[in-house]
């Protein structure tokens, strides 16, 4: 009887990929899934250990799942927390049988055949063995003794969405920012593999590839080949089919939004006008502190650019408030930034001391209720930005990539929800169509925008189609006009 897995991921997109690629591994070395964990011969949770919230989340669900594992039931404790603390999550989760690091995720059957007590993969000695005496477990951690692109795919497709990694680690000397400990220095996979996995996902039923890593537009530096992020592009673009409707950027870097990244955005049509760029903050002074572009100059030109090359961009960002010394006129700065530049969507979180970060030990720490108060100020001045930039879409046709099936507050209508090229997956919003069902996940059909919402679009289906796999056809309903 073949062993059944179950696999949590916890993070950001960029752990979701290293988990389809364990999934990938584990189907193709006869395991199978399990919706349930207890019927599951094999835990795994690949964590997140990027804050604190994150990292006391990865220990809680680690020691839920060791309190009810059975005999012979493995816990392995996989990504960023693991190698950012392997001893500090045996410590904290007694039941943990094996540990594996954020670039080992190919090695997951390895480590579990050396858990079952299989020795033919490596001897004891090649391991790390962490924890003491009868506790000590096995750890794969550190870099793989193969290739950084190993041929597993390393993604899957979910409602005709996949992510495609194209990098990991990071350069980057962000004060606050704890990841490079974690995930090394910059290592870019090579643009052949890359493509050839695009093609593959394209194959699988992907109309949409999200391109991530911790800094997309840092793609190649290390190679020798700073600004390869265009010519990575251009070749995605051009030698996947033309089922392939999408390719979205996220995590770009400022300073690293080259004239050349501009030119192929807008020039390949399978490249959405939308643009992740994390900022972080606004105003000069925090920006010096925080080890940050801070010429503030720099980032009005690139969205100068972007906005004369796609009037019809959405741009992204994030940002930090509360961030240490960060004073009300500082914080200030940040609003009138916000208000000058109008970004589409704003992502924020409230600043967190990361232990082992330059910023943990700046002085002049905010108080947590200023840190609140300033995060709701902040989301008070996006909210009629996002709504306006939302009611500009009225009477657009639209692509929509259908997600999933709902209802209606009230009456119990069917809604169909799905995303335009102005919303990620995972962090944007929704297109809403009421009325509408039968279209299954990871199709496309053209919508005209009749309505509007802070954070969510409203539409209406141009023509009636045959969704079911039935080949029934479907009424389509009258929308209602949107606020």
């Amino acid at each position: 009887m073949a062993l059944k897995y179950h696999l949590i991921t916890l993070g950001c997109p960029k752990n979701q990929v290293d988990s389809d690629g364990m999934e990938t591994l584990l189907r193709q070395g006869g395991y199978v899934d399990s919706d349930s964990a207890d019927r599951a011969d094999v835990l795994i949770v690949n964590t997140c250990g990027f804050l604190e919230a994150a990292k006391e989340e990865s220990l809680g669900v680690l020691r839920e799942l060791g309190r009810r594992k059975r005999r012979n039931q493995l816990l392995i404790a996989a990504g960023c927390l693991v190698q950012r603390n392997g001893e500090d999550v045996l410590r904290r989760v007694p039941r943990v049988d094996g540990l594996l690091g954020t670039r080992r995720w190919m090695d997951v059957l390895e480590l579990l055949q050396h858990v079952r007590g299989g020795r033919q993969a490596r001897t004891l000695a090649q391991y790390d063995m962490l924890g003491e005496g009868k506790r000590a477990v096995p750890a794969l951690l550190g870099d793989p003794d193969h290739a950084f692109d190993a041929a597993t795919p390393r993604s899957t497709v979910t409602a005709g969405s996949a992510y495609l990694k194209i990098s990991d680690g990071c350069n980057a000397p962000c004060a606050f920012c704890t990841i490079p400990t974690f995930k090394g220095k910059l290592r870019s996979r090579p643009l052949e593999a890359i493509v050839d996995e695009a093609a593959g996902l394209v194959a699988a039923g992907a109309k949409e590839l999200v391109v991530v890593a911790q800094d997309t537009t840092d793609y190649g530096r290390d190679r020798g080949e700073p600004d390869s992020l265009p010519r990575l592009l251009s070749a995605i673009s051009e030698r996947t089919p033309d089922t392939l409707r999408w390719v979205r950027l996220m995590y770009a870097y400022p300073g690293h939004v080259s004239d050349a990244l501009v030119e192929v955005m807008a020039s390949q049509p399978k490249i959405v006008p939308y643009l992740d760029m994390p900022l972080q903050h606004g105003d000069p002074r925090t920006l010096r502190r925080m080890h940050r572009p801070s010429r503030v100059e720099m980032v009005f030109d690139h969205i100068e650019k972007l906005r004369a090359a796609m009037p019809d961009i959405a741009l992204r960002t994030t940002f930090i408030v509360g961030y240490p010394g960060e004073t009300e006129e500082e914080f200030q700065g940040l609003l009138d930034f916000v208000q000058a530049i109008e970004f589409d969507k704003v992502g924020a979180f409230t600043f967190s001391a990361e232990p082992g970060t330059p910023a943990a030990a700046l002085p002049d720490q905010v108080p947590d209720a200023v840190k609140e108060e300033r995060y709701a100020r902040l989301m008070e001045l996006q909210q009629p930005i996002s709504l306006r930039k939302n009611q500009q879409q009225a009477g657009r046709r639209l692509e929509v990539l259908a997600e999933g099936v709902g209802e209606v507050a009230g009456s119990g209508a069917p809604l169909l929800l799905g995303r335009s090229y102005r919303d990620a997956p995972e962090v944007d919003g929704l297109v809403l169509i009421p009325g509408l069902e039968g279209l299954p996940a990871g199709e496309m059909l053209e919508v005209v925008i009749t309505g509007a919402l802070e954070y969510d679009l409203v539409g209406e289906p141009l023509i009636a189609e045959t969704f079911s796999s039935t080949k029934e056809t479907i009424a389509l309903s009258a929308m209602p006009d949107g606020d």
